[in-house]
């Protein structure tokens, strides 16, 4: 039994696979991306769903050679190697070996390091995908600024393109960027970019002034503006009193940030929020004006009908920046390199909750004394079984002296020897002024009397602690399934909280509750073998002291019995 526990406890602590099952075969090559929300790499405090990152590839982490020219074979896998995830291809530039493409993550969990999505490639058959959007609903309008548009143009479904051409800058954030001269960039009014009274918005660019202090209208609709003033972020129309907030450095890329919702107005840059006030939309469908004044470059702009929470604005200015931390495309040697130390039940403690811990550490105090039950017990029960045969052999090999054997060695852990001296001392209770001894009917039945005491009390000093064994055997595991289901209702109420259900936002959750029962019947399966051991032990032994009272008083009767 004690291979096979320890079987199991090495199976558990194995390194995790260094890679999924192969999606299709009839694509050769892949890669991973890792997405790394933990203090390595970008931490977020709540999961986010539907977020559209950017992956670059280029000669370092991609095989352009293995690709097609246009990279029509690429596709992107969820961690669980079955679902397909929408992506868009925004450049791919075989012949410099430089990619941008950008994919929508499955639900991206907090404080995590191992998420994985799965880059495939190397499909000369492979047919262009039909087109699926990466950007959720809420986006009404995404400007990528890529080379080659007259005109820049909405990457979204809903075809917010600019109405005049703008001159780019090929070295830009993601490749090209939008080079403005003072000119505004006009978006025309649509509903999709139309403001809802007291509705959700979200503005989100990258911004390189060309200088300090600059005064310039980073978005504008109707009343409600972005502005840049002496180089500092401010919002107006959307409150009595403007929001200020946040330096632009000048000739470098920031990200900036605005969302409105729920009464207030949060302004950030590079994922930071730099100050937040009350304020709410207008209600207003016109012209959206970008970069008005603007001496300088802007990217990815992006605008949303919904206030983003923080932790989306840290994603996507993190991701989108130059130096991302929480998303990196490796190969499959170093992504199981990177993974060598993680584990199966590294993954699921990763995942506990504050309740599941509890319960763990409760189940684990619970083995602790279990376990030191069974060692002092199981001690005890060998050196009683040794004693008592070393005083039974000499008790049975005695002859008209055995009344005399409390005189020789002695035996401290035999109740069978404590049992003897008892009813010896009962005994010379009796004698007479001669020393002489006989013993009544009445007298033997005292005698033994007092010896069936001594034995019940023997036998609460071996039973004693027995019971810890039995509240480890049925309280473990209701222990256990008590985590188990708490956290199981946890992992669901944070799944319907952030509205989106998938196998990897689900499975670590569950996982990591099931860890509980797994504790729970951990405590309880050795404590039920040790028990079941002890006890038939301890039956033994009191089988052995009952048999010995009986023997010891019909010796007893008949050498001194009338």
């Amino acid at each position: 039994m004690k291979t096979l526990n320890a079987l199991l406890l090495l199976a558990a602590w194995l390194p995790l696979p260094a890679h999924a099952a192969w999606w299709n075969d009839a694509w050769t090559e892949r890669r991973v991306i890792a997405i790394d929300t933990s203090a390595a790499g970008l931490e977020i405090g709540a999961a986010q769903s539907g977020v559209a990152l950017p992956v670059r590839l280029h000669s370092g982490n991609f095989d352009f050679l293995a690709a097609k020219l246009d990279g029509s074979d690429l596709r992107f896998v969820a961690a669980d190697g079955k679902t397909v995830l929408p992506h868009r291809v925004e450049r791919f530039d075989a012949l410099n070996e430089l990619a941008v493409v950008w994919v929508q993550a499955p639900q991206i969990a907090p404080k995590s390091a191992g998420q994985k999505v799965y880059l495939y490639f190397g499909n000369a058959d492979a047919r262009p995908e039909a087109a699926a959007s990466p950007y959720d609903a809420a986006l009404a309008a995404v400007l990528h600024f890529n080379e080659g548009d007259e005109r820049p143009r909405d990457a979204t479904a809903n075809a917010n393109h600019a109405t005049a051409p703008l001159a780019l800058e090929t070295a830009g954030l993601l490749g090209a960027s939008g080079k403005f001269a003072g000119a505004p960039l006009v978006l025309p009014a649509s509903p999709s970019l139309g403001l809802a009274a007291a509705g959700g918005f979200s503005f989100s660019a990258w911004i390189r002034p060309a200088g300090e202090g600059m005064r310039a209208t980073l978005y504008r609709q109707g009343p409600f503006a972005i502005r840049l003033e002496d180089g500092r972020l401010a919002v107006a129309g959307a409150g009595r009193q403007p929001v200020l907030g946040g330096e632009l450095a000048p000739d470098r890329w920031q990200h900036v940030a605005v969302t409105v919702g729920a009464g207030e107005t949060a302004l950030y840059v590079d994922g930071a929020r730099v100050a937040s006030g009350a304020g709410s939309l207008p209600a207003v469908q016109a012209e959206v004006r970008l970069g008005e004044g603007l001496v300088g470059l802007m990217d990815e702009v992006q605008l949303a009908s919904t206030a983003r929470a923080a932790d989306w604005i840290r994603l996507a200015a993190n991701a989108q920046g130059p130096e991302p931390k929480v998303l990196q495309v490796i190969e499959e040697e170093a992504a199981a390199a990177a993974a060598g130390d993680h584990s199966y039940m590294g993954v699921l403690i990763d995942n506990l909750t504050i309740d599941a811990w509890v319960v763990i550490v409760i189940l684990a105090a619970m083995l602790a004394v279990a376990i030191a039950v069974m060692v002092v017990k199981a001690h005890m029960v060998s050196v009683v079984d040794r004693d008592n045969r070393g005083f039974l052999q000499r008790f049975r090999h005695a002859a008209d002296d055995f009344l005399q054997l409390d005189q020789g060695a002695a035996h401290p852990h035999s109740p069978l020897f404590r049992l003897y001296r008892a009813g010896v001392r009962e005994m010379n209770k009796r004698a007479d002024k001669q020393g002489e001894i006989v013993l009544s009917g009445a007298a033997l039945d005292a005698i033994k009397a007092a010896v069936d005491a001594d034995l019940v009390r023997e036998s609460h000093k071996l039973n004693a602690k027995m019971v810890l064994l039995t509240i480890a055997i049925s309280g473990g595991p209701f222990l256990g399934l008590l985590g188990t289901v708490v956290g199981v209702m946890i992992t669901f109420a944070a799944i319907a909280a952030a509205g989106d259900v998938n196998v990897n936002a689900i499975a670590p959750g569950i996982a990591a509750a099931l860890l509980a029962t797994v504790a729970g019947l951990a405590v309880a399966i050795p404590a039920l073998f040790g028990y079941n051991y002890l006890a038939s032990r301890i039956k033994n032994i009191s089988a052995d002291m009952h048999i010995f009272v009986d023997e010891f008083i019909t010796r007893i009767a008949e050498k001194h019995g009338r």
